[in-house]
């Protein structure tokens, strides 16, 4: 069964205990603290593994605990580390904290082993604690405790190129003739049932990667029938192919599925729809009619900049003009693969309620200043030059009540925020 979404619930080990302890040995009647440190907890990582390419075994097992690290010990020894635990997930996946939604990390491109909650620190045994005036001391320090998450796993395919069309259109078939892949093919609705990727080989070019996402229906952007499930699939993708059935063997009319089909895509995600497109007019060799309707496809979308090409994909006539012509549109597009951005900091989470923050108005400098723990350890873990990072730091500033109160100090808009070096002018 093909899985690409799935819920689990990681926790990292708890910091072992100092101990408290005292020297007892023959002729030393007044030992001094001997107390042990405590082991660190164990980590969670998450880490690549090219054999995967489903999320299926996190339909079975949903708890992942890193181990407790060891109390310390009697004269001097340290408790043992807990061990980490490593979960395996299928490149491409992106992780999100399950409550919000958030991006966490994706595990793409360079992205191959992520420390997601680092173990509880041990605590220092009661020998870290004697001093001139304290000789004994009866007390250690506890280890840190263990950090816990909820998170959704999503598993969104990589490829250049994405397929889509309404079932039976001939995407399967297409994708059998000009890639290694072997899909089933069958005709009926949601013959695909899990997205298929086959690489395209051409003579003296590059060649690209090509996903066939299942066919959509009407309403896919809202859940309908597997939508979701599937259209998630083409969120990486630099270029949408659209393959219509231009013979209407089954009765629909394929200008009104393209629109249909870009309408779903607008709903799902407006930057997805607004990606490069090109049409595969499918079937030429099952057209009867005098009508010719590759022409009414070039007439309604290449004034739109939409490139049309006419196609059998049972009998290969119109692939290498296509191929070629959806490599050199990758060309002239920007190489870098999509990666979705942190949007949600563990590290920067835990604990952060208890971090100082202040927020004053600077006379002299005619600025509000704004600074503390709290907001430096926020700056350190913010890209402000991007967008969704810049959200980030809006979202901050009105969830901890900083924005509140700026408004309370009276602060006025083209107002000047400081923050650690950085201004900004204020606006509602």
């Amino acid at each position: 069964m093909f899985a690409d979404r799935a819920k689990i619930y990681v926790k990292s080990g708890k910091g072992g205990d100092g101990h408290v302890s005292f020297r007892r040995e023959k002729y030393v009647p007044n030992g001094g603290p001997d107390g042990g440190d405590g082991g660190n907890g164990g980590s969670v990582y998450f880490e690549v593994d090219e054999g995967l390419n489903t999320l299926t075994d996190f339909r079975h097992i949903r708890k992942y605990c890193a181990e407790n690290g060891q109390e310390g010990g009697k004269r001097n020894c340290a408790g043992k580390n807990g061990q980490d635990i490593i979960i395996k997930v299928p490149e491409g996946t992106v992780i999100k904290e399950a409550e919000s939604g958030k991006v966490i990390t994706d595990m793409s491109g360079e992205n191959r082993k992520y420390l997601l909650l680092k173990g509880g620190r041990g605590g220092n045994g009661n020998q870290h604690y004697a001093t001139s005036t304290m000789q004994a001391p009866k007390y250690a320090q506890p280890g840190q405790p263990a950090q816990e998450l909820e998170l959704l796993l999503e598993l969104k395919v990589i490829a250049d190129v994405g397929l889509v069309g309404f079932p039976n259109v001939g995407k399967s078939t297409f994708l059998s003739k000009v890639t290694n892949a072997k899909p089933k093919i069958a005709n009926y609705h949601f013959t695909t049932l899990n997205p298929n990727l086959g690489v395209v080989d051409l003579e003296d070019a590059k060649g690209f990667v090509i996903a066939d996402i299942p066919g959509l229906i009407e309403g896919a952007s809202e859940g309908v029938g597997l939508g979701h499930e599937f259209l998630r699939h083409i969120e990486r993708t630099k270029l949408i192919v659209h393959i219509v059935d231009a013979a209407s063997t089954e009765g629909r009319d394929p200008i009104e599925d393209i629109y249909a089909i870009n309408k779903e895509l607008e709903a799902y995600n407006p930057e997805i729809a607004s990606r490069p497109q090109i049409i595969a007019a499918n079937k030429i060799d099952m057209i009867y009619s005098e009508d010719d309707p590759v022409a009414a496809l070039k007439a309604e979308f290449e004034p739109k900049g939409i490139p049309v090409y006419g196609i059998s994909a049972i009998s290969g006539k119109g692939l290498r003009e296509l191929l070629y012509a959806i490599n050199n549109r990758l060309a002239e597009l920007d190489t870098k693969p999509t990666v979705f951005e942190q949007e949600y900091f563990p590290e920067f989470h835990f604990g952060m309620d208890s971090e100082p923050f202040t927020v004053i108005y600077d006379e002299e400098a005619d600025e509000y200043v704004v600074e503390g723990p709290r907001i430096e350890k926020m700056l350190s873990y913010t890209n402000l030059e991007s967008e969704k990072g810049f959200k980030f730091f809006q979202d901050f500033l009105k969830e901890n009540g900083i924005l509140k109160q700026l408004e309370e100090l009276g602060i006025e808009e083209g107002s000047t925020v400081r923050m650690y070096g950085l201004a900004f002018d204020y606006y509602k």
